[in-house]
């Protein structure tokens, strides 16, 4: 693989289909990575597997949207708009490590604004945690504002959840 600082987005390309397997590494990739970085327990990647279920039952892609991310034929990425009726719900934002700062959130989170608008959603909201200050500076940049916060154990540590919301006239 080339080196980060010779990566460039010309070497990865988007996807908005789902294809059989993705799910699966989709959901491998949450688990492994939020063990490696944040130390997140089975409990998170449960949490990603039941989300990811109910996305793929219920998908309509009038309303709903995926974004895979590959580099060489592998998966290093994703980002989801899920339908909530009158709100988008930004969903399973992830990038490799050896892929981030090269704009690929930015480029992400460009294409998601672009649906949102084409759906003519007037709001958006999504949840995180505090851990992860360099997806809420993106979010931040979207035009999402900090909601609400609460203490959790869901994820098998102490944290804060994050509720990010965006309204547009």
């Amino acid at each position: 693989m080339k080196q980060k600082e010779e990566l460039s987005l010309d070497d990865i390309t988007i996807r908005t289909e789902l294809k059989p397997g993705d799910i699966g590494y989709i959901i491998y990739l949450h688990g492994k990575l939020y063990k490696e970085e944040y130390h997140y327990g089975i409990e998170f990647e449960t949490y990603v597997a039941a989300g990811l279920c109910e996305f793929y039952k219920n998908y309509n892609p009038k309303k709903e949207c995926v974004w895979i991310c590959e580099h060489k034929n592998r998966i290093i990425g994703c980002l989801f708009l899920v339908n909530r009726g009158n709100a988008a719900q930004l969903r399973y934002f992830l990038l490799c490590p050896e892929y981030r700062g090269i704009g690929l959130g930015k480029k992400l989170m460009a294409l998601y604004m672009e649906f949102f608008r084409r759906c003519a959603y007037k709001k958006s909201y999504l949840w995180t945690t505090h851990e992860l200050t360099a997806a809420a500076h993106l979010y931040l940049r979207a035009g999402f504002v900090l909601t609400e916060e609460k203490e959790s154990t869901s994820f098998g540590k102490f944290l804060k959840e994050q509720r990010y919301d965006l309204v547009v006239d």
